[in-house]
């Protein structure tokens, strides 16, 4: 066989093309759980290791350590394969939502965390002057600043995020690169697989480019 008919088997790539949609489906999916628990709880990370008391500064730090430490493909067989011997047993979908939220709210803290320090100081201390209550400063004053530096980051976790997917297939999840592999297996031709990967660069590749413009734009804001 051809290099075409083996990876470029048009026949192939459109008896798979349902299963490939189907993936694609989960993929968003889970992808889409993953960014709307981690981001929000990452945030609330954040904030409490930057201003709770000492002991859970400590917790959150060690938590978010640990959690952008270990790969993410061990986070998720330690949950899906090592909670039911104690007691606790969790779907493919409650398994893999829950180890993609723990490590993107890691990631997000630490984003979070360089967003808000990076605001001025004389913010905090603008706004003590007019009498402002903490928390609303950090709600009116100091988060609206920090979130528009946070964007371009956490555009760029949420791509790699929708990527990392692809290894909730280890739990028999059928996300986009399960339904890949099983056609692949089904019609003995790697044709899906490069289907899979095309599929990949449609939907993240618009991402991708956003997060240069972000970049580019914040930057340009910058030097003004």
């Amino acid at each position: 066989m051809s290099l075409v008919e083996t990876f470029f088997n048009a026949d192939v790539l459109l008896s798979s093309l349902p299963a490939l949609l189907r993936g694609l489906w989960n993929t968003l999916l889970l992808g889409l759980l993953a960014i709307a628990v981690g981001v929000p709880s990452g945030l609330i990370v954040s904030l409490i290791r930057l201003y709770a008391p000492k002991p859970l500064r400590l917790l959150t730090t060690i938590y978010i350590d640990v959690f952008r430490a270990v790969p993410v493909l061990v986070v998720l067989i330690l949950i899906y394969y090592a909670l039911p011997f104690l007691g606790i047993r969790l779907s493919s979908w409650a398994s893999a939502v829950l180890a993609f939220s723990i490590v993107m709210a890691a990631y997000s803290a630490e984003i979070f965390r360089s967003g808000i320090e990076s605001v001025p100081r004389g913010q905090f201390e603008a706004a003590a002057a007019l009498g402002l209550p903490f928390l609303v400063t950090l709600r009116k004053v100091i988060l609206p600043q920090a979130l528009r530096i946070v964007i371009p980051p956490t555009t760029s976790n949420c791509v790699s995020m929708f990527k990392d997917t692809s290894l909730a297939s280890t739990v028999a999840l059928p996300e986009l690169l399960k339904e890949a592999t099983d056609a692949q297996a089904l019609y003995a031709n790697p044709t899906p697989l490069i289907g899979a990967a095309l599929v990949y660069i449609l939907f993240l590749w618009p991402m991708v480019r956003l997060v240069s413009l972000l970049e580019k734009r914040f930057k340009a804001e910058k030097t003004r």
